[in-house]
């Protein structure tokens, strides 16, 4: 079993912090997901009021949170490491002036293995904390906003940011699939949602979603979600949503949290340390549209062979011949497209795969040869930009 993800909140009110017991947090802390510890600011002070603020220099309404007992706090914090989380916690800090929280980022803060947030109040905490973590603790910190409003202190945020990234933590959500159709997972909203009775005060369920036809209801949905988007958020709209093309590119290590999510949903789980080592080792393609992941491939070179993983799909193209036939296609393409001079062969090992899938892999040139796929590779003189396809 994976390391538990470690959540560490500094803050004077920790019984903020208490629904952080309850709901899927709450059962993950049981289960050995989540190991959440809640510090009281004032226990690192060290006069008979407990004083955690002052006056600004310069004048000005409001107080200031002192930087002594942040300082101890945080110092306190880091000595705590031990062999799961050997290094420092990245460190959080919820305030108007930082960074928009968005899914993305929720996805990069899921795949750390330590955080450490810091709940200001007042005016804010003393600028010269943040050097501390960065410069004495060695600690990368992250200030982030939740929107263009003030709150009278972080734990509200932290309780938001906590959750939106625990839910991300493999095993937290039971059905790992509903993660890769959130609102905000792939830049669109959702779609709209309906259960029973069929007709409830004179209004009906859209009769495609009684239909039976999953490829039509898949259809609807993907429709109703452009639909939503363009009205409510145009913003989000990529360039792609709205001509259909295929984007493809190189995976890094920003995209290391939604290929965990992705694999997972396809029951593939495998740690943030394995991945992250196989993108140092290998190359990784993701395959986009609309700044959606739809799936991925890796590659690594062999002597004079190329190894293809078979390529990953998310859930609902995987189950659509049509589109796993077209999908999977151009992301081996993109294994015949970057071989390198030398490379004689490209093998995928997918011993057991669909019969569609098995058909793709015909289709592009592969034939059967002891338990995996094979095609022999002619190098072209001339190739294209592999992300140029689609």
């Amino acid at each position: 079993m994976a390391a538990a993800l470690r959540i560490d909140v500094v803050s004077i009110f920790p019984d903020y912090l208490a629904p952080l017991d309850l709901s899927l947090v709450g059962r993950a802390r049981t289960d050995g997901l989540l190991d959440v510890r809640v510090h009281d600011l004032r226990d690192f002070t060290h006069d008979r009021h407990r004083t955690v603020d002052d006056a600004p220099y310069g004048g000005g309404a409001g107080m200031v949170m002192k930087p002594e007992p942040w300082a101890e706090a945080l110092g306190h914090v880091v000595a705590t490491r031990d062999a799961s989380t050997p290094g420092g916690p990245r460190l959080v800090v919820p305030g108007p002036g930082g960074a928009p929280f968005t899914q993305a980022r929720a996805r990069e803060l899921a795949a750390e293995p330590w955080l450490a947030f810091a709940c200001g109040r007042y005016e804010g905490i003393d600028e010269r904390v943040y050097d501390y973590a960065r410069e004495d603790l060695g600690l990368p910190v992250s200030v982030v906003s939740l929107g263009d409003y003030v709150l009278c202190g972080g734990e509200v945020a932290v309780l938001a940011i906590v959750e939106a990234v625990a839910r991300l933590v493999p095993g937290v959500v039971g059905n790992a699939e509903s993660l890769l159709e959130e609102s905000h997972e792939d830049g669109l909203l959702e779609y709209p949602l309906y259960t029973r009775p069929r007709q409830w005060r004179g209004r009906l369920v859209p009769d495609v979603l009684l239909s039976g036809d999953h490829a039509a209801i898949a259809g609807w949905r993907h429709q109703q979600r452009m639909t939503r988007t363009a009205a409510l958020r145009p913003d989000l709209l990529h360039p792609s949503a709205v001509d259909g093309r295929v984007e493809l590119g190189v995976a890094t290590a920003g995209d290391l949290p939604e290929l965990l999510t992705v694999l997972h949903a396809r029951g593939r789980p495998t740690s943030s340390e394995s991945l992250r080592a196989g993108l140092a080792t290998g190359t990784t393609w993701l395959a986009r549209r609309a700044g959606r992941l739809l799936g991925a491939v890796r590659l690594q070179e062999d002597g004079g062979t190329l190894r293809v993983a078979a390529p990953v799909l998310v859930p609902d193209l995987a189950d659509d011949p049509v589109a796993d036939d077209s999908l999977a296609g151009q992301l081996l393409q993109v294994a015949e497209r970057t071989a390198v001079s030398g490379i004689r062969e490209l093998v995928v090992d997918d011993p057991r795969p669909s019969p569609g899938r098995a058909r793709t892999y015909r289709r592009a040139g592969y034939h059967r040869r002891d338990g995996r796929w094979v095609r022999p590779l002619v190098l072209h003189e001339a190739r294209r930009d592999p992300a140029a396809i689609g």
